[in-house]
């Protein structure tokens, strides 16, 4: 899926020009493998083949987006625009 646009600046200049600037080093590798996941997937049920990345959609006032675990606080979150076949609003965030 392509990736429409992304909120978390460090997270975008990563996957724009391959600077890990702005994330924990510890982190780059997983997230390296989870963009390129993400890039790659052609439905959103692939998202929970992996488990450990903990797929699941929010509820309440962010029903619709998804959540993949990263760090013990931290999270991918995004929603997918299912008309154009695009995930928006990718963010990077500590959750705690």
């Amino acid at each position: 899926m392509k990736i429409r646009n992304v909120v978390h600046k460090g997270l975008r200049r990563f996957i724009e020009d391959d600077d890990s600037a702005g994330l924990q080093p510890a982190v780059v590798p997983k997230l390296g493998r989870i963009i390129s996941f993400l890039q790659d997937m052609a439905s959103e049920e692939e998202l929970r083949t992996v488990p450990s990345w903990k797929a699941h959609q929010l509820t309440g006032d962010r029903k619709g987006t998804w959540s993949l675990f990263v760090t013990k606080n931290w999270r991918l979150t995004f929603r997918i625009d299912r008309a154009a076949i695009e995930i928006i609003d990718l963010d990077y965030e500590d959750y705690h």
